[in-house]
């Protein structure tokens, strides 16, 4: 498990991360990394120290939680139009169905529960909301297969480099459509109430990110 290369610090901060909706809450409780410095992709160490995330770091931090538990450590890419931003989860499944754990700053693309039967429903799940604010345009475009960290070995876990080949990998790993190109003029795009409802920021940008009132 390469235990030894995390700090004893680090491995009881992740396996007080019992459960997946404990992990979820962790995620949810971070600021979000709004990279602006440039884009980044940071090991779950950074992460931990630095105390920020953004989709694609909450699902590798995601994913070595449930790999201390003695799961497989599991990603899966949501890739959209050129217009919207790709989307990171990490999979984990409970007696055979799969859910996922989710770093967004979005009201929509988040937690799923494990009751779903394959990656496909999974992903088909967060088709509808998967839209822009601004028109309503529906962007998901196709899902990866499930792609595993373990041939990282344990830089992916404590590397202080970001992980931009991981993320290439991913990138370029197969992917499957969800949207028929003969069906892309059935789409309706989401209504006024949907965009109002899916603007709502978990974390609001600032001098300090704050996160929005309970």
């Amino acid at each position: 498990h390469h235990m030894s290369d995390l700090t004893r610090q680090e491995i009881s901060v992740l396996q007080g991360l019992s459960t997946p909706g404990k992990i979820q809450d962790f995620l949810d409780a971070l600021p979000m990394n709004a990279e602006e410095d440039g884009d980044t992709c940071h090991s779950p160490r950074w992460v931990l120290r630095a105390n920020k995330a953004h989709c694609t770091e909450g699902a590798l931090l995601a994913a070595l939680a449930l790999y201390l538990r003695g799961e497989k450590p599991l990603l899966l890419d949501l890739k959209t139009k050129k217009t919207d931003q790709e989307h990171v989860v990490a999979l984990f499944r409970k007696n055979g169905y799969w859910g996922a754990l989710s770093k967004t700053n979005h009201a929509v693309l988040r937690y799923r529960d494990p009751v779903y039967r394959t990656v496909r429903e999974l992903a088909l799940s967060y088709f509808h909301e998967y839209f822009l604010v601004k028109d309503g345009d529906k962007t998901l475009l196709s899902y990866s297969r499930p792609f595993s960290l373990e041939p990282y070995d344990h830089e992916w876990m404590t590397s202080e480099e970001n992980l931009f080949g991981l993320a290439a990998d991913l990138d370029d790993s197969p992917h499957f459509s969800i949207v028929p190109a003969s069906h892309r003029r059935f789409l309706r795009r989401a209504s006024r109430v949907e965009c109002l409802a899916a603007s709502i920021p978990e974390w609001q940008a600032g001098k300090r990110m704050a996160r929005v009132p309970e």
